[in-house]
């Protein structure tokens, strides 16, 4: 009885430390710079503050962005960033890791793999350090073409990713893992190519041969503020009670409201339908949902319409800022001049 009584207590410490050790872990990244792609940085933000929000600790979050906006001379709000139309501020707190010149293709792939050598010197020198027991989710936002998506200098090969991931499987280090792409034919990054087996789901902004959008265009800061996957999927974070919606639920959602590409899934499409949001965007065991204004919700709906095609947003913003802009002024004269650029 007593030999039993100890096997109790050790497999009930073992049990506990496993509990205890397993932990979330998340990269964000934005790949672009300047105020034309003023969205993919204020995308980030915004999905940093969820995990933030909900729990995971900022040493478990890695940020890649420029940092080029809060104090630019385009910015009316200095020191603010925001993601939706009179929107909170989503900025402040947001962890510097990687800025600048350190946000390339190859500190990406060493981040994931954890590759403290290489970014020893490097911004904050943070890698993931997950192991078998933890979850990773990994947030990517930017422009994109078939089989790659862009950083500020350089790209990152659908193959390139792919066999990254690949070799995290195979060092053990994740459970499992989530990965979210925004970018035009995002889908080809994963298309017949990322393995079923390796407890990876994905979601993309559009599929392997169209454009992704963006939306919110704001007057007062003359750019489009959000993407529409990126806000669809981060608006329905805010307010659902996440532990109790699956990541297939999450899914299906964004979908549906991002009616102006195919946002598709890839991967361990089983992992999607039986593991909740919460498990990758929160380290807390218990959520509040928050309440949901169906009033606000439609009113974002209505807001979503002005969703234009990626490559046509610098025109669009042109376009927005010259229907605005005083007579013979020699802004107008500067917007006239890159609109002709544009078209030509």
């Amino acid at each position: 009885m007593k030999q039993q009584f100890v096997l109790f207590i050790a497999s009930f410490v073992l049990l506990g430390i496993s509990c205890i050790s397993a932990a979330n872990w998340a990269v964000l990244v934005a790949g672009s710079n300047g105020w034309y792609n003023y969205r993919h940085q204020a995308d980030v933000c915004h999905a940093y503050q969820i995990l933030h929000k909900n729990g995971i600790p900022d040493s478990n979050i890695i940020v890649m962005m420029y940092d080029d906006l809060a104090t630019n001379q385009e910015n009316p709000t200095k020191g603010i960033i925001i993601n939706h139309p009179n929107g909170k501020d989503v900025y402040h707190g947001v962890p510097h890791d990687y800025t600048r010149t350190d946000v390339t293709p190859k500190n990406f792939i060493n981040i994931l793999l954890g590759n403290k050598e290489a970014m020893q010197g490097i911004g904050s020198g943070k890698v993931l350090e997950s192991g078998p027991d933890d979850n990773v989710f990994i947030y990517f936002t930017d422009h994109g073409a078939v089989g790659l998506v862009a950083f500020p200098t350089g790209v990152l090969y659908a193959k390139d990713l792919n066999d990254t991931i690949t070799k995290m499987h195979s060092q053990k280090q994740y459970k499992q893992m989530v990965i979210y792409i925004e970018a035009c034919e995002s889908g080809s990054m994963f298309e017949d190519i990322l393995l079923n087996n390796i407890n990876i789901y994905g979601t993309t902004a559009s599929n392997a041969e169209e454009s992704s959008y963006a939306c919110y265009y704001d007057e007062k800061r003359g750019t489009y503020l959000g993407d529409l996957y990126s806000v669809v999927w981060m608006e329905d974070s805010d307010v659902e009670k996440i532990d109790q919606e699956s990541l297939y639920q999450q899914y299906l959602i964004t979908k549906k409201k991002t009616n102006e590409s195919h946002v598709m899934q890839y991967g361990d499409l089983t992992l999607g339908k039986t593991h909740n949001v919460s498990e990758f965007q929160s380290a807390k065991k218990q959520l509040h949902k928050s309440q949901r204004n169906f009033i606000h919700d439609y009113d974002n709906n209505i807001l979503r319409n002005d969703a234009v095609p990626t490559e046509s947003v610098r025109l669009s913003i042109i376009a927005r800022r010259l229907a605005n802009i005083e007579e013979n002024s020699i802004e107008k004269e500067n917007l006239e001049r890159q609109l002709g650029q544009l078209l030509n």
